[in-house]
């Protein structure tokens, strides 16, 4: 390969260097020819080498083609069709310049963004937030709610503990009775 395609053999390199736990790096051909030293065509010829000669697959990303999922070493995975969608999943690295981003003025001085909580193997997401409320049932005759206040009622001088926990039990008691 080194021979017979020298660019292709260094795009090959390139993009093994970048993959890093993953079997895939997304970049753009722009990008790709900058890091070479090259223009698009050279990058263009050099993917084509590299997929005839079963180096890699390309995954196109967006309907222009210029930025792809290279994938190295390692057969896409096509999943059965969903709703008539067939698609491919794997893991990869992103390169992107900023040179192709509409904000590249502004890059560096951004607000930090909100750091989002980690689960580490083994834990599960709790749910969070306001959610739904409780279903609404009748209580059933004789056990309707009585729930200690937390504060007592005005009519009524304060107890002691071991008194207020005593009367709630024979309250309970009582009606079980």
């Amino acid at each position: 390969m080194s021979v017979k395609s020298p660019r292709a053999s260094a795009l090959l390199h390139l993009l093994a260097a970048r993959v890093g736990e993953h079997n895939a790096v997304v970049v753009s051909q722009a990008v790709l020819a900058k890091m070479m030293g090259c223009n698009r065509r050279t990058i263009i010829r050099a993917v084509e080498d590299l997929i005839a000669g079963g180096w890699m697959e390309i995954r196109q990303i967006g309907d222009r083609g210029t930025v792809n999922a290279y994938v190295l070493n390692d057969r896409v995975v096509w999943h059965g069709a969903r709703d008539g969608l067939r698609y491919s999943l794997f893991s990869a690295q992103v390169l992107v310049s900023e040179e192709e981003q509409s904000d590249r003025g502004e890059l560096g001085q951004q607000e930090p963004l909100r750091r989002l909580p980690r689960l580490f193997p083994g834990e599960q997401q709790l749910p969070a937030g306001d959610g739904l409320p409780p279903p609404s049932e009748p209580s059933l005759p004789g056990l309707e709610p009585d729930l200690p206040s937390l504060a007592e009622p005005g009519d009524r001088e304060p107890m002691e503990e071991p008194q207020r926990l005593g009367s709630i039990a024979g309250r309970v008691l009582g009606r079980l009775g």
